[in-house]
């Protein structure tokens, strides 16, 4: 299993110290996210500042770009990381599409699997010199001249993983993906009963080996030295944990185990009780969504819940809640790799 550091949203520029103290710490890899930034710049930084690192977007959203743009961003991370650029990619949510993006929003899954198999064609046209032919519901791609193709690299198979939450992209993932950005707001049960076995029945009818298909995800950790440590990262992973329980796209989840307080945290979001709302997420369910554990054990906790089912995992909410020395957190990732 290796351990990924999530670049917070900042300055793409801090990128720089960040992929380097990743490393030292021993970081497998360095993801970005499209949050208040871009998510592809900081990995152009990453790539120069600590070239041993995976690179990755956790994610960037497709729709709001051509696979054209995405196909050439994602071509020279490819090319300046020595292949160790991972392209992930997400559909993001109606109300974002139209309103924060000024997009559209149709068939997303069937969208983004089209989106998918444009990004292969393109980057086999960038490799091979052939004729751009791609023609789809969606997209279409029937133009590439000299003066516009960048021309071959030497790590051309870019791996593509997709996020998502319920069990149609998690079988798009297994049918067309290299890997699949697990939701942080999922347990074990969720896993083993929706999110795997549709990434294998996907992989099934592809024809494809479902092992091929890497599984990622970053992990709720509530952790700390003494009791007041553990009760202040409980609390304050308890209130995400509310957030996503109270958003309709992550209800598959709540489903999965009876739990019934959605709709409630729903009305509370509408009204503004942000901070009230985590008073209605019980120990119970916090102990099933995040990693509970001392910090001496929260490597070795990782590794037994998510051995043999995730490939690559990253801490969503220890970093920049509990202040450790950078000697303890080398000690929680190597304890997490095993």
């Amino acid at each position: 299993m290796k351990v990924d550091y999530y670049f917070p949203p900042q300055p793409p520029l801090a990128a720089i110290d960040a992929a380097r103290r990743a490393a030292g710490l021993g970081y497998d890899g360095f993801f970005s996210a499209e949050t208040r930034h871009d998510p592809f710049l900081p990995l152009g930084f990453a790539a120069q500042a600590a070239p041993g690192l995976d690179l990755g977007t956790a994610i960037a959203v497709a729709f709001p770009r051509s696979p054209m743009v995405i196909a050439q961003t994602a071509w020279d991370l490819a090319a300046m990381s020595q292949g160790r650029f991972i392209l992930g990619l997400g559909t993001q949510v109606r109300a974002h599409m139209i309103r924060r993006f000024s997009g559209t929003w149709e068939a997303p899954a069937e969208r983004l699997r089209e989106y998918v198999h444009a990004l292969r064609a393109i980057w086999s046209a960038f490799q091979t010199g052939e004729r751009l032919s791609f023609k789809g519901d969606h997209y279409s791609f029937s133009l590439m001249t000299p003066f516009f193709d960048p021309g071959p690299i030497s790590h051309p198979d870019i791996p593509i993983a997709i996020a998502g939450v319920g069990p149609g992209l998690s079988r798009l993932a297994g049918e067309a993906c290299d890997g699949f950005h697990v939701h942080p707001f999922h347990t074990v049960k969720y896993l083993d009963e929706v999110v795997i076995p549709n990434v294998r029945e996907g992989a099934r009818g592809a024809g494809r080996d479902a092992a091929l298909v890497d599984l990622i995800s970053t992990v709720f950790v509530v952790t700390g030295r003494d009791e007041a440590e553990m009760e202040m990262m409980a609390s304050a992973v308890k209130q995400q944990i509310s957030f996503y329980a109270s958003t309709p796209s992550y209800r598959p989840v709540l489903d999965a185990h009876g739990w019934d307080f959605g709709d409630r945290l729903n009305r509370m979001s509408r009204r503004g009780e942000w901070e009230a709302m985590a008073e209605v997420i019980p120990d119970e369910v916090l102990a099933e969504v995040a990693v509970v554990a001392a910090p001496e054990r929260v490597g070795e906790a990782i590794r037994e819940r998510y051995s043999g089912r995730l490939k690559r995992v990253g801490f969503y909410s220890l970093a920049g809640t509990l202040e450790m020395a950078d000697e303890d957190w080398a000690a929680i990732i190597a304890a997490t790799k095993g």
